[in-house]
């Protein structure tokens, strides 16, 4: 909506996300929330990565009305969560994990 261009570059070691870093550029809303996201999966494994839900991310920020008031904007506030999924995605689809890929894949799709 806003032209928000978000980039993730994520490094696995021994199952769990070692460090993250982010590029790119977006709305208030959207560079807040891709930052606090970068600190809150760092570290995690991959089920955790794999669970983590939309509402852990809108509360940190205290964002959990955005749904309802301003459904637009959710987009910008989930577009960090949605590339973590996809590339979480793309990771395992080259891992050949076929049911969590599929998984994850649904779970980027519903995201809003």
């Amino acid at each position: 909506m806003c032209g928000d261009s978000i980039t993730l570059q994520l490094k696995f070691k021994d199952n769990s996300l070692d460090d993250v870093k982010w590029d790119g550029k977006g709305c208030t809303i959207c560079t807040a929330c891709t930052s606090v996201l970068t600190q809150l999966i760092k570290g995690k494994d991959i089920e955790s990565l794999k669970k983590m839900e939309k509402d852990e991310v809108l509360s940190e920020l205290g964002l959990e009305h955005l749904v309802q008031q301003s459904p637009v904007r959710i987009k910008c506030a989930l577009l960090s969560m949605k590339v973590l999924k996809l590339g979480l995605y793309s990771y395992l689809a080259e891992k050949g994990d076929k049911e969590k890929v599929d998984t994850l894949k649904e779970e980027a799709k519903n995201l809003y």
